[in-house]
C-alpha cells in the first residue's frame, strides 16, 4: 500500500476530456486505482486469511485426543491449503480454471478446494500425515485465490467481466454476497464501563466493570468481564461456549504465577501505596484463596481444574491442573501466549477498575469509535473456518466410533482414511453462511449476533453497488434497542464515518459508512522490534523499577501486553520519536501503528497510559504531519489526542499537529458525489445518499454476459456539467446516472402541485429519461419432472398451440415481442413424445434479448437449463419518480405538449418544469447554484468543479457564476422573461432557468399499482386475499371506516365491509337464535335426487322456525370457533 500518492495526484477540476477527446471506450493497460481501492479493505483481509491466517488458525487447533480400543487415539492438523476455482475431476474441457461470470450465469458457487494435512497416532506413536480434502469454500472474487487475479481490463473483458471489476464479494448460487464489515469492540483493549444491568448478577456486585475483548493473531476472539463488588474484591467473568463463569481475581492471579502473595501484592497496589483502603481490599481478595487452603500455585490449579473438568470436555486423563492449564489457555487473556503477560495485565485492569469505581477515571464510552475496530470478512472468515475444522475432527471421532467396530484390530491409513472421508465437510457449512448470512456456531465466536452477516450486493446503479463495500454496520443487536445513545453522531467519528451517508428511518445511525479516505488495517507485524526499541527509548521493563514512584509513570501497554512503565515527563518525547520513526518508516515500526498517550490531567479523565497498536482491523485515515511535511496514518483513538487543522489559516504554531489532506475528507465516497452540499440543508443531503443509490443508470457494462434477476438501463444518460472532482476521480463517466436537463421554476397550471413535475412532451418523445428493465428468467427442467431424464426442450412439428412464435428447440426467437398470453418456451419428453407449451404470464410486452444455455456442475447435462433474459421498455409515464441531486424529489404529473410550455426569448422551452415553492422551506440552495453553473457551463462549454466548500462568504457562488452569465450574454441572476405557450403573452415575472442534472429513480407506477374486481379469496374466511403479485385487493382498514363515517357515507361502507368483502347467506333458527343447528334434513333412499329438502333445526326439531339471514362468513368461522371452545352464541332475530 503506498499511502504517500494515493490522495495527492487527485484531479484538480472535472473535465468534458470523455466527450471532446476520441479514445473514451478504450481499454487501459491497468485497471483504475481509485476504484480499486473502494473494496480494498474486503478483498486485502481476505488475501491476508487465506495466507498468513490460514496456517495460524489450523496449527491453533487443538488436536482430538480420545480413547478407542483401549488406545490414545490424537488428531491433528498440521496444514491446509486453499486452491483456486477448478472444474472437478473427470470432466472432458478445454480450461479448466473457472470464472466468476460462468458462475453467476449457471446460478452455481464460485468456490475452491480446501485439503488439509492431517496427522494421527496411536498411544503417542506418530502413524504419518493424511492429505484429506475437506470439501469446497467460496473465494472472493478478485483475491489472490481468484482466477481474476492481476488481470488487466483486456483480459476481464475477454473474461465477461466489467473492465474496471473491482471484486470483494463472493458467489453463492450465482448471487453476489457480501460479508457486512462489523463494528466490535477494540481488540485487546479494557474499556471501563458502567452496567446497570451487571448489579443483577448476584449478591454485592455493582455496575462498575471493565471488559475487554481479547482477540489472538488468528482471530479467534473471546470476551472477559472484571466486576468491582461492594465489599471492594474483583470478581473474573468469562464465556466458554456459551455460558457465564465467575472467578475470584485472586484464584487467577495466584494460578498464572508462581509469586508469593506478597510480590502479587506489591504489584496490584503500583501507584496506589498510599492509598489505605485499596490495600486492605488487595489483602482481602489474596486472603480468600488462602482460606480454600490454596497455598502455591499447583494447588490453586488443582483446586480450579477440578472445578471446572466437567464442562471442559477433556479426556479423562488429563491432570485437574492441565485441565486449569487449558482454562487459562482458552478463556482468559487469550491474546497473550504467556501467563506472566497475563498476570500483568489483570492486574493493570485490576487497577483501572479500583480507579473506575472510586470515580478517578472517567467511563469509556463504547459506542465511541476509539473504542471499536471493524469486523473485517476475512476475520469471520477464518473465525468460521477454525470453529468448522475442529468440529470436523470431533464428526471423525464420532465415526470412528460408530464404524471403528468393523475395522480390522491393525488399522492401517487406508482405514483411517476412509473414517476421515465421512467426516463433515465444510462446503455445506460455508455455503450456508454466505447465502442466508446466519452463523450457526457453538461458541457464538466472541459476536453479539448471528444472523445479517451477509447482504446481496445489488448492482442497481454502480453507486448503489460500491456503498456496499464502504458501509460498516453496529450490528443487528443494536436496531432493537430503545435507546438513541446508540445512533448519536459523535464529534470524534469526524474523518473516519461519514456524518451524512447513512439511511433515515430505522437503521438510522447503525448503518454508517466510511469516508473516502478511512482504509482498514489488514496486515500484522511482529512486535518483538517495538519492545527492543521501546527499551531503548527509556521505557522501564515490566518487572524493573522506574526513576520516579509508580503514582509519577505511566505503564505502557503494546497491543494489548504490559511492557513497562515510563515516567511521566519522558513520555511525551518517547511518543514524538516513536511517531518520527513510524512516519519515516525507521525502526521496523509499521506506518499503520497507532500511538496514543493518554495524559494525567489531575480530573477525573480517561484512564492514563501509553497505548500502541499495531493490530488489524482498525480504521485508520491519512492526514499531513506538519513536522515532517509526509502523510501519516491515524487511528481513531489517536486522533483524540492530535490537533488537527483543515484549512490554512487555521493553523496555529506549536498547537496544530497535523493537516488534512483536503476539506471534504469528512465525506463518505457517495456523499463526495453531491454538488455544493456545503450550500443545502442537512437532510437533504442526507436524501440524496439514499436516491443516488436508487437511480436508474448504467449498472454495467457487460448486460449481454449477466444473468441478475433484475437490472435497470437507462438508454440516454449524459455526464454532469457540474459536478464534484471526485465524480472524475472515481472515473464515474462509465457509469452515468442521469440527464442534463433545462429546468425552469414555475409554477404553471395546477399540476405541479406537491413535488409533481411537468415534463416537455417533445423532450419526452425524443428520448428523455428513457430505459428498460432486464430480467432473466432461469428454467430448470430437472426441477420441473423430476428424475424424468427424458425431458428436453423442443416443439411439436406443427403444434397449433406454438405457431410461429418459438423455434424446433422450444425457446422464443431472439429480438421478438412476447406479449401476454404467447407461449414462451415448450419442453418435449423423448419417450412419450408429448409436448407441454409455458405461456408468458406477465402483462407488460417485452423482447427477448438473449438466451443462455446452461449445464450442470459437471458438464454432462442434456438439454435442460436455459436462461431467458427479456427486455421490458420503460420509457416515463405519468407516475414515474425523478428527482435532482440535492433531495429534491418529484413524480412526473404530465407530459405537456410542447406548443403549450412557456418560451424564452430564443425560442427555447424547458424541460421540466419545476414548483418554485419547493425551495423556501427545504433550502436546498445548491440547486439554485446548480442551476446557474449548468446554464454558464452550457454557455461557455465547460465543466464546473461543485466540489463542496470551495465557495465561502468572501468568494460567493452567485458572483462567480452571475459574471459568468452575464459575458454570455444572460441576466446576472440566471433568470429570463418567458411566454405563455397559450396565449403567446410575455410572463410579468421573471423566471430562474437554467440546466440541472436530473435522476430517474428506479420507482415506477407499471410497478406499484394494484388493480382487481374479483378474485382470490381465503380459504378460511373468505375474504380477498392481499398482495399485489397474487391480484390481491388493497385492504379497507379501521381508519378508511373511521373517513367514511366521519363523511357520513355509512352504506358506502356497508358495501366496502360486507358486499364487497364476505357476504354469505347463512340459515338461523328464530326460536333458539342457533347458527350451527339449522341442517339439511337427512334423505331416506327411495327420495329422488331432485326432491326438495327442509333445513331442519336439530336442537328444536322443527323446520319453520328457519329463518335466512345475509352474515359476514367470518362471522360464521367465529360463531364455529366458540363452540369449539364451548361458548354458545345466541342470535336475536326480529
Amino acid at each position: 500500500m503506498d499511502y504517500s500518492t494515493k490522495w495527492s495526484n487527485l484531479p484538480t477540476a472535472p473535465s468534458l476530456k470523455n466527450l471532446t477527446q476520441g479514445g473514451f471506450g478504450v481499454l487501459k493497460e491497468t485497471q483504475h486505482g481509485a476504484i480499486q481501492d473502494l473494496t480494498q479493505a474486503h478483498v486485502e483481509s481476505f488475501d491476508q486469511a487465506m495466507t498468513e491466517g490460514l496456517s495460524r488458525v489450523v496449527q491453533a487447533i487443538p488436536p482430538m485426543e480420545f480413547m478407542f480400543r483401549n488406545d490414545k487415539i490424537s488428531l491433528s492438523f498440521v496444514d491446509a491449503a486453499i486452491y483456486s476455482p477448478m472444474v472437478s475431476k473427470g470432466n472432458v474441457c478445454r480450461e479448466m480454471k473457472v470464472f466468476p461470470a460462468e458462475c453467476r450465469g449457471r446460478r452455481c458457487s464460485y468456490r475452491g478446494k480446501i485439503v488439509a494435512d492431517v496427522s494421527w497416532s496411536v498411544n503417542g506413536v506418530p502413524k504419518g500425515i493424511i492429505k484429506q480434502p475437506l470439501g469446497q469454500i467460496p473465494i472472493m472474487v478478485k483475491s489472490k485465490l481468484c482466477n481474476l487475479y492481476g488481470m488487466s481490463p483486456k483480459e476481464l473483458v475477454e473474461h465477461h467481466e466489467e473492465a474496471e471489476e473491482m471484486g470483494g464479494y463472493f458467489i453463492v448460487n450465482g448471487i453476489e454476497k457480501v460479508i457486512r464489515m462489523l463494528v466490535m469492540p477494540r481488540r485487546n483493549y479494557p474499556i471501563a464501563m458502567s452496567r446497570p444491568k451487571w448489579k443483577s448478577r448476584g449478591q454485592g456486585y455493582t455496575q462498575y466493570g471493565i471488559s475487554i475483548r481479547c482477540v489472538k493473531e488468528e482471530h479467534t476472539a473471546i470476551n472477559m468481564n472484571l466486576h468491582y463488588l461492594e465489599n471492594g474484591t474483583v470478581m473474573l467473568n468469562f464465556i466458554y461456549q456459551k455460558e457465564l463463569f465467575f472467578l475470584p481475581i485472586g484464584f487467577a492471579l495466584k494460578a498464572l504465577v508462581d509469586f508469593s502473595d506478597f510480590q502479587i501484592y506489591q504489584e496490584l497496589i503500583k501507584g496506589h501505596e498510599d492509598n489505605s483502603f485499596y490495600k486492605s481490599c488487595v489483602s482481602e481478595m489474596l486472603r480468600v484463596v488462602m482460606e480454600e487452603g490454596c497455598i502455591t500455585r499447583s494447588k490453586v490449579l488443582n483446586y480450579l481444574g477440578e472445578r471446572f473438568r466437567v464442562k471442559l470436555n477433556l479426556p479423562s486423563w488429563y491432570t485437574n491442573q492441565e485441565c486449569a492449564h487449558f482454562l487459562f489457555s482458552e478463556c482468559i487473556c487469550i491474546h497473550l501466549k504467556s501467563d506472566v503477560e497475563k498476570f500483568y495485565l489483570l492486574c493493570l485492569m485490576t487497577r483501572k477498575l479500583f480507579t473506575f469505581a472510586k470515580q478517578e477515571c472517567m467511563e469509556e464510552n463504547p459506542d465511541s469509535i476509539m473504542c471499536q475496530e471493524v469486523l473485517t470478512p476475512g476475520q469471520l472468515y477464518l473465525m468460521f473456518m477454525k470453529e468448522r475444522l475442529a468440529h470436523w475432527l470431533v464428526t471423525v471421532k464420532l465415526s470412528l466410533e460408530k464404524r471403528g467396530s468393523r475395522l480390522p484390530a491393525e488399522y492401517t491409513t487406508e482405514h483411517m482414511m476412509k473414517i476421515f472421508g465421512m467426516g463433515t465437510d465444510l462446503t455445506k457449512a460455508f455455503e450456508y453462511m454466505l447465502a442466508t448470512g446466519n452463523l450457526a456456531s457453538k461458541t457464538g465466536l466472541g459476536m453479539l449476533q448471528s444472523t445479517g452477516l451477509c447482504v446481496v450486493a445489488d448492482k442497481l446503479n454502480f453507486i448503489r453497488y460500491l456503498s456496499h463495500f464502504r458501509c460498516v454496520h453496529r450490528g443487528a443487536a443494536f436496531a432493537k434497542m430503545r435507546t438513541t445513545s446508540v445512533r448519536k453522531l459523535l464529534p470524534e467519528s469526524w474523518g473516519f464515518l461519514c456524518p451524512v451517508h447513512t439511511p433515515d428511518g430505522e437503521p438510522c445511525g447503525l448503518m454508517n459508512h466510511m469516508t473516502a479516505s478511512c482504509e482498514i488495517v489488514a496486515q500484522s507485524a511482529h512486535t518483538t522490534p517495538l519492545q527492543v526499541l521501546l527499551c531503548s527509548l527509556g521505557v522501564t521493563p515490566v518487572d524493573g523499577c522506574p526513576g520516579q514512584a509508580f503514582s509519577d509513570c505511566y505503564p505502557v501497554v503494546l497491543d494489548g501486553a504490559v511492557v513497562g512503565w515510563v515516567e511521566a515527563d519522558l513520555a511525551p518525547v518517547v511518543v514524538d520519536s516513536l511517531r518520527r520513526f513510524k512516519v519515516l518508516k525507521e525502526r521496523k515500526v509499521p506506518p499503520w501503528t497507532e500511538i496514543v498517550l493518554v495524559p494525567k490531567t489531575g480530573k477525573a479523565s480517561l484512564y492514563p497510559g501509553l497505548y500502541l497498536f499495531t493490530t488489524p482491523c482498525r480504521m485508520v485515515r491519512p492526514v499531513r504531519n506538519l513536522a515532517l511535511g509526509k502523510e501519516e496514518l491515524i487511528g481513531t483513538f489517536e486522533q483524540l489526542y492530535i490537533n488537527v487543522g483543515i484549512l490554512e489559516d487555521e493553523i496555529e504554531a506549536g498547537v496544530t499537529s497535523h493537516q488534512e489532506l483536503f476539506p471534504h475528507t469528512m465525506l463518505s465516497v457517495v456523499a463526495n458525489f453531491i454538488p455544493y452540499s456545503d450550500h443545502n440543508q442537512s437532510p437533504r443531503n442526507m436524501y440524496q445518499c439514499q436516491m443516488g443509490k436508487q437511480t436508474m443508470g448504467f449498472p454495467l457494462h457487460s448486460f449481454m454476459d449477466r444473468s441478475d434477476n433484475k437490472l435497470y438501463r437507462l438508454q440516454t444518460p449524459q455526464s454532469a456539467l457540474v459536478r464534484p472532482y471526485m465524480y472524475d476521480h472515481y472515473n464515474l463517466d462509465n457509469y452515468p446516472s442521469g440527464t442534463n436537463a433545462i429546468v425552469a421554476v414555475i409554477s404553471y397550471t395546477g399540476y405541479d402541485m406537491e413535488d409533481a413535475m411537468i415534463v416537455n412532451k417533445s423532450s419526452w418523445e425524443r428520448g428523455f429519461a428513457h430505459g428498460c428493465i432486464y430480467k432473466t428468467v432461469l428454467v430448470d427442467l430437472a426441477e420441473k419432472a423430476k428424475g424424468d431424464d427424458a425431458i428436453v426442450f423442443g416443439t411439436k412439428p406443427g403444434d397449433p398451440k406454438v405457431g410461429d412464435k418459438l423455434d424446433a428447440d422450444g425457446l422464443p426467437h431472439i429480438g421478438s415481442t412476447i406479449q401476454y398470453g404467447d407461449p414462451f418456451y415448450s419442453y418435449i419428453n423423448l419417450n412419450t413424445g408429448q409436448a407441454f407449451v409455458n405461456f408468458y404470464k406477465s402483462q407488460e410486452a417485452c423482447v427477448v434479448d438473449n438466451i443462455k444455455i446452461c449445464s450442470n456442475d459437471s458438464g454432462s447435462g442434456r438439454f435442460k437449463r436455459i436462461c431467458i433474459t427479456v427486455r421490458i421498455p420503460r420509457n416515463p409515464t405519468i407516475g414515474d419518480k425523478f428527482a435532482s441531486r440535492h433531495g429534491q424529489k418529484g413524480i412526473l404529473s404530465r407530459l405537456w405538449p410542447t406548443e403549450d410550455m412557456p418560451f424564452t426569448e430564443s425560442g427555447m422551452t424547458p424541460d421540466i418544469l419545476f414548483n418554485p415553492h419547493g425551495f423556501p422551506s427545504r433550502m436546498t440552495i445548491g440547486m439554485l447554484i446548480e442551476s446557474m453553473a449548468g446554464k454558464s457551463a452550457a454557455l461557455h462549454g465547460l465543466s464546473h468543479d461543485a466540489t463542496p466548500f470551495t465557495f465561502s462568504e468572501e468568494t460567493s457562488a452567485l458572483e462567480y457564476f452571475g459574471k459568468m452569465l452575464r459575458a454570455g450574454g444572460y441576466n446576472y441572476y440566471g433568470t429570463e422573461r418567458l411566454y405563455s405557450g397559450i396565449s403567446g403573452l410575455e410572463l410579468e415575472a421573471d423566471i430562474f432557468i437554467g440546466v440541472v442534472y436530473y435522476q430517474r429513480l428506479r420507482h415506477m407506477v407499471s410497478d406499484k399499482f394494484q388493480v382487481r374486481t374479483t378474485g382470490a379469496r381465503d380459504k378460511v374466511t373468505n375474504q380477498p386475499v392481499g398482495g399485489r403479485n397474487i391480484q390481491g385487493g388493497i385492504r379497507f382498514g379501521e381508519m378508511e371506516r373511521d373517513a367514511l363515517l366521519a363523511h357520513g357515507s355509512s352504506f358506502l361502507l356497508h358495501d366496502r365491509l360486507f358486499n364487497c368483502s364476505d357476504r354469505s347467506m347463512a340459515q338461523v333458527c328464530v326460536d333458539c337464535g342457533s347458527l350451527l343447528s339449522p341442517l339439511l334434513e337427512k334423505p331416506p333412499p327411495y327420495w329422488s335426487a331432485m326432491r326438495n329438502r327442509k333445513t331442519v333445526c336439530t336442537l328444536c326439531g322443527k323446520s319453520d322456525s328457519i329463518g335466512s339471514v345475509s352474515v359476514p362468513y367470518v362471522f360464521r368461522y367465529f360463531v364455529a370457533e366458540l363452540a369449539a371452545m364451548n361458548i354458545k352464541v345466541k342470535l336475536d332475530v326480529k
